[in-house]
């Protein structure tokens, strides 16, 4: 339902129907009225309408981990769900009733791709694969480990969204995001080359790795498309208006899948990590105490 919603607004930006409904917190004076739902207002309108449904989800869930979870990092994870999906509702109306500004816009962009991820994670943590014993394995030392490399691809990635909003929201040029995909492209690449050619038994690092790489080939194909579509809507806006608004959103949500698979990736690989050097370090003290 998050990455529904993340979709459902970035169709809101693409439709430039973000001031369709032009007060906040209610719609044309009203709390409970359902305004007309036609032009702007019917994408701007549901996406509020649908926000506040997950919402309600994450207070649920957060309601729900407190009563159920013997964990108290897991938690304090549903609190800061709560938190944070309180701030992005509180960040998309001052969208509105400041005019849409970039820096606030991007901000709220970026705090929905954050809430993805925890939202993710905490399915991760509360699977059944993630509960039961999981085989560890040697790490070998490499310049670079293999943890620490998963997770700067994620930081990148994450930074590589924020300059993606930025840019559909007209704060800054394009430039910086399409040096940022190479950038991410070539992290990417080199992480699951790394994964592949090292772990590719091991299928806790192998799945999202497969995911990574083949989301990052069709997200690069959807910025290609949407780069093009915009380039010929200069020249003819009508007729290529609905490829612009496709691309465009589809890019986004190709965005969020890659963060989310890549955030997934480094937490699965600090996991393995952790839990082989634990597994090395009590192999150790066993021989040593036979030895003595």
């Amino acid at each position: 339902m998050t990455l529904v919603l993340i979709v459902m607004g970035a169709t809101v930006t693409s439709k430039d129907a973000g001031l369709s409904v032009p007060d906040w917190p209610t719609s044309f004076g009203s709390i409970y009225k359902i305004p007309a739902m036609v032009g702007g207002v019917k994408y701007e309108h549901s996406h509020r309408m649908f926000a506040e449904f997950v919402g309600l989800l994450i207070i649920g869930m957060a309601a729900w981990t407190q009563r159920v979870e013997r964990r108290g990092w897991m938690k304090a994870l549903g609190w800061i769900a709560l938190v944070v999906v309180i701030g992005q509702g509180i960040l998309g109306g001052l969208t509105v009733r400041y005019g849409l500004p970039w820096y606030i816009s991007t901000a709220h962009a970026t705090m929905g791709q954050t809430l993805f991820c925890l939202v993710t994670v905490m399915a991760l943590f509360t699977s059944k694969s993630w509960l039961q014993e999981t085989d560890p394995f040697a790490e070998s030392g490499l310049p670079v480990s293999t943890p620490t490399l998963t997770a700067v691809a994620a930081v990148c990635v994450w930074v590589q969204l924020i300059l993606g909003a930025a840019f559909r929201h007209t704060g800054m040029r394009i430039w910086p995001h399409l040096v940022g995909a190479c950038v991410v492209a070539a992290i990417l690449c080199w992480t699951v080359l790394r994964i592949m050619t090292r772990y590719n038994g091991v299928e806790q690092l192998r799945r999202p790795t497969q995911v990574l790489l083949a989301m990052l080939l069709l997200q690069l194909g959807l910025g290609f498309a949407a780069y093009v579509s915009r380039l010929v809507w200069m020249m003819d806006p009508s007729p290529t208006t609905i490829w612009i608004v496709l691309s465009t959103v589809a890019h986004v949500a190709g965005g969020a899948i890659v963060l989310v698979t890549s955030v997934l990736l480094a937490i699965q690989a600090r996991r393995m990590i952790r839990v082989g050097g634990q597994e090395r370090a009590m192999a150790s003290t066993s021989r040593k105490a036979v030895a003595a």
